[in-house]
């Protein structure tokens, strides 16, 4: 009987491992997206330093678990849901993640004083956008609460959208207010990273959303 026992182990899908490495992922980056808001509005640079340094490595962290996911995707020949999509929402989740990372390494690298209000509200859409990608994320473990996980993929988009926007008046007045050649090119690149991340929480969602439809 043990033998047996020992048999269907082999073929038991490791859903929980899957679940609490997507889920780990997905906490951090919400973390991410906080530390981006503090950094944004911290007015001490060697302070904004401190908060890249973290932001880093939280970004190295994220790195490792989607190593760890795709090290268990080829280990298991049974898993939650197809192995394409979870390849498809490791890697978005990463995504998101690196783009968090950019948008600080730009300020710290160019020297910005992100004290400026496109700056904070495309950080504070990152960080909703965070928040809801972590819903859905969370939802995928039982998907008995459908409606959650939609509300948080109409959520994302929306937010997306949003930043689309911050991102169009930004740019306008950058070129409207900004006569630096070199400052006017270095905001603009930290505009379109901040407004990236938020298409990038789109895209997870996307593929969550993707999962649902087949597998609710």
């Amino acid at each position: 009987m043990s033998g047996i026992n020992s048999f269907f182990k082999i073929f038991t899908p490791k859903n929980v491992k899957f679940y609490d490495l997507f889920e780990q992922v997905a906490d951090n980056v919400v973390t991410m997206s906080k530390e981006l808001c503090l950094l944004v509005k911290e007015t001490d640079a060697d302070k904004r330093k401190t908060r890249v340094v973290e932001i880093e490595r939280l970004e190295h962290v994220c790195d490792d678990i989607s190593h760890t996911t795709f090290t268990e995707l080829s280990r298991n020949f049974i898993t939650p849901f197809d192995r394409e999509d979870i390849h498809a929402l490791t890697t978005a989740l990463d995504d998101v993640a690196d783009y968090i990372y950019s948008s600080a390494k730009k300020i710290n690298y160019y020297r910005l004083n992100p004290n400026e209000e496109g700056i904070h509200k495309l950080a504070n859409l990152i960080a909703s956008g965070c928040e809801q990608l972590r819903n859905a994320v969370y939802g995928l473990r039982h998907m008995k609460e459908l409606h959650v996980i939609t509300e948080a993929i109409v959520k994302m988009n929306a937010f997306e959208n949003e930043a689309d926007d911050v991102f169009d008046l930004s740019i306008d007045r950058l070129f409207e207010l900004e006569h630096d050649f070199k400052q006017l090119i270095k905001r603009r690149e930290l505009y379109q990273t901040m407004e990236t991340a938020t298409d990038k929480c789109e895209d997870a969602g996307n593929v969550i959303e993707s999962i649902i439809i087949k597998y609710a």
